[in-house]
């Protein structure tokens, strides 16, 4: 597979989400995500929660009239090229971004668009009122490039069994893949980490139907692994030849964020992944470390 093309600048991102205060999860993960792989990160809150690593205890969704103020202010002075969607949480905060993003996609300035349907934390607990996804269904997937739900989100879109087999993943693709706009630019992946043995994704464009089978990896420290695949795909779609490229190497830069993760010690619940692998540790990023520590404002003062 080869290196998606370097930007000639940084791309503008930005990320549509919920807080989670452990940093695990939601705008926090994503923005790590951006940075990591080359990105400027923005954010638009949708939600807030009261979260760690082995429960969320608390939702609060941002007004809509505030969340689109949000996107519009933002869309009126940065030139963003790409975009990811994670929790929205309610009905009118779900049209609120639907109606915020329509002008940015259809005046062109904003590329990509990458939306992670997410419905359910990794502990449990539901981050999607029941009346949110019909509108999801019907105003915001329409809009994207690229969506990303697991097995049981994928049943919940087509009001359906969670597909149990390589097989039924198959036929829940091109179902899903109706929901998208019919212009032969839009993709559909399904990630099949609930199924037993190594984890075998599925990306599908109506035509194309792809398997990306991936090791999996024994540990527990899982937060927020879809809100970070679908904020990496956003991040490399801009610089990639097409989705399937960035898609591969958004998940095998992923792989590495999940084996890695036992070098962090977060929470004692599920833990996140660690989103600086490839930085944290090496020398290039050991010498950028001692310099903020201990560079111009002298040790120990910067």
């Amino acid at each position: 597979m080869s290196e998606p093309t370097p930007a000639a600048f940084p791309p503008n991102a930005l990320t549509v989400a919920g807080i989670d205060p452990s940093g695990g999860a939601g705008i926090y993960a994503d923005l790590k995500t951006f940075s990591a792989l080359g990105a400027y990160g923005t954010g638009v809150v949708a939600a807030l929660t009261a979260q760690n690593t082995q429960a969320v205890t608390g939702v609060h969704g941002v007004p809509p009239e505030f969340v689109r103020l949000q996107l519009d202010t933002l869309f009126a002075d940065v030139a963003i090229v790409t975009a990811k969607i994670g929790m929205l949480g309610t009905a009118p905060i779900a049209r609120a971004v639907a109606e915020g993003l329509a002008a940015p996609l259809s005046g062109g300035g904003l590329a990509h668009l990458v939306v992670d349907p997410v419905m359910v934390a990794k502990s449990g607990d539901a981050l999607l009122d029941r009346d949110a996804i019909a509108t999801l269904v019907e105003a915001v997937l329409p809009l994207a490039t690229v969506i990303t739900p697991n097995l049981p989100e994928a049943g919940v879109l087509l009001d359906a069994r969670p597909p149990d087999s390589l097989r039924e993943m198959h036929r829940f693709a091109e179902r899903l893949r109706r929901l998208l706009r019919d212009d032969g630019r839009r993709w559909v992946l399904i990630k099949g980490g609930h199924l037993p043995g190594d984890a075998v994704d599925l990306l599908h464009d109506g035509d194309r139907m792809i398997e990306l089978p991936a090791p999996r990896i024994a540990t527990k420290n899982t937060h927020g692994t879809g809100c970070t695949l679908s904020a990496a795909i956003a991040a490399l779609l801009p610089r990639a030849a097409d989705v399937p490229e960035a898609v591969r190497a958004a998940k095998a830069w992923l792989t590495e964020a999940i084996r890695r993760s036992g070098e962090l010690n977060v929470g004692k619940g599920h833990g996140p992944v660690h989103h600086f692998h490839a930085w944290w540790g090496t020398p290039a990023g050991e010498a950028a470390a001692a310099q903020g520590r201990f560079g111009r404002f002298g040790r120990g003062q910067g």
